[in-house]
C-alpha cells in the first residue's frame, strides 16, 4: 500500500496547526514502514488530502474519477474559522458551505477529536468519520533543564523570573487579547507569545494588541519547534487561552514537556480534561488572573505528571499504527 499525503496550497498552512499535522502524518507513516509520496504525478493507492483549498477539492474529485480512494483530513471547522481573521464572522456560512463540499468529496474523513466529528457531523455530512489524534513526537518533546536554562538566557530572564508562555497565530480566537490584558494586569510576570500573523490579515484590536508596548510582553513571532520545545521547559505556566479548537497540537506539546498547563474552559476539553486534576482551567479574566498567581507561587498543586500521562499514549508511533487501520479500512470498502 502506498499512501499519497496531498497538502495543495500548504505554503499558506505550513506555520499553522494544519502544518505541523502534516509533519506529524510525514513521521508517523515513517515510523510505521507505510509508504508514501508527496509527489501528484507518483503511483499511490489512496489520497490523503489535508488542505481545503481549490487545488486540494479537484485533486479530490479528480482520484476520485480515476477510481482512486480519498481521505479527508477535517483539521478545519466553521466554529474555528469565526474569530480568527479579517471578515471570517461574516465568511464563516460560505466557509462551511466550501468545507462540506470538499470533505464530501472523500471516501471517508479523519479528524482529531470526538469534538470535532461532531461538529462536522452536525453540518450534515454522511461519510464515516475516524476521530485520531495528531499526535505528538515524544521523544522530541519531552522536559529537560539545559533546554530551560538555554530559553532563559536567550530572553534574559533570570531564575526567578516568572514566565507565561503561549503559542499561535496573531488571531482573537486564540486568545491573545486577554494574553495582553493579562500581561497588563500581571507586570511583575513575564508574558510570551509565539507565533505570527501578517497584521494586515487581523482586525485592527488585534493589530492593536499585538503592537502593545509593555516591558513585561514580549512578541518573538514563529520559531521553529526547536525553541517552542525550550520554551515549554524554560517558562513557569503554558498558558492556552483559546475560545475553539479542534484539538491544539500546542496544548499536546505543552503537556509532553511537563509544563504547568492552563486552558480555556471550553467544550472541546471537557470529557478529556479535567480541572484541578491534569490541568487548570478558567473561563474570565478574573479566573485565569488566580489561577496563574496560584500556579506560579506554588499555592496550588502540581500537575504536571498528570497532564503527562494524558498524551503518554499520543506518541506518532502509536498514531501511525491507527492510521494503518483507517487505510485499510477504507480501502477494503467499496467506493460510494
Amino acid at each position: 500500500m502506498k499512501v499519497q499525503l496531498y497538502s495543495g496550497g500548504l505554503h499558506s498552512v505550513g506555520r499553522s496547526g494544519v502544518g505541523r499535522a502534516i509533519k506529524h502524518q510525514k513521521r508517523a507513516l515513517t515510523l510505521n514502514h507505510i509508504e508514501y509520496t508527496t509527489d501528484r504525478n507518483d503511483s499511490f493507492d489512496i489520497a490523503h488530502i489535508n488542505t481545503i483549498f481549490p487545488s486540494s477539492y479537484f485533486w479530490a474529485k479528480k482520484c476520485r474519477k480515476n477510481g482512486k480512494k480519498v481521505i479527508y483530513h477535517a483539521h478545519s471547522t466553521r466554529e474555528d474559522f469565526e474569530r480568527s481573521f479579517m471578515f471570517s464572522n461574516m465568511l464563516a456560512p460560505l466557509f462551511q458551505k466550501w468545507i462540506v463540499r470538499c470533505y464530501n468529496t472523500a471516501d471517508a474523513l479523519i479528524t482529531p477529536t470526538p469534538y470535532s466529528k461532531r461538529l462536522i457531523e452536525a453540518y450534515g455530512i454522511k461519510k464515516p468519520i475516524y476521530a485520531l489524534s495528531n499526535g505528538i513526537e515524544l521523544d522530541f518533546f519531552c522536559y529537560d533543564e539545559a533546554r530551560a536554562k538555554e530559553f532563559r538566557k536567550q530572553f534574559g530572564f533570570s531564575e526567578d523570573d516568572k514566565v507565561i508562555i503561549s503559542v499561535g497565530l496573531y488571531i482573537e480566537r486564540k486568545g491573545i487579547l486577554d494574553f495582553v490584558e493579562l500581561a497588563k494586569r500581571m507586570p511583575e510576570y513575564k508574558f510570551v507569545w509565539f507565533g505570527y500573523t501578517p497584521l494586515y490579515q487581523v482586525p485592527r484590536k488585534v493589530r492593536k494588541a499585538v503592537k502593545t508596548k509593555l516591558p513585561n510582553l514580549f512578541f518573538p513571532g514563529y520559531v521553529e519547534p526547536e525553541h517552542f520545545r525550550n520554551a515549554y521547559s524554560g517558562a513557569d505556566l503554558f498558558l492556552f487561552p483559546t475560545y475553539e479548537e479542534t484539538e491544539g497540537i500546542v496544548l499536546l506539546e505543552s503537556l509532553a514537556c511537563r509544563q504547568n498547563t492552563l486552558i480555556r474552559d471550553i467544550p472541546i476539553y471537557e470529557s478529556w480534561l479535567t480541572d484541578g486534576v491534569n490541568v487548570y482551567k478558567a473561563k474570565t479574566l478574573n479566573e485565569f488572573e488566580a489561577r496563574i498567581r496560584g500556579i506560579c507561587e506554588h499555592t496550588l498543586p502540581c500537575l504536571k505528571d498528570a497532564g503527562y500521562e494524558l498524551v503518554s499514549d499520543k506518541d506518532l508511533s502509536q498514531i501511525g499504527k491507527q492510521l494503518l487501520k483507517i487505510y485499510e479500512s477504507v480501502l477494503n470498502e467499496p467506493q460510494s
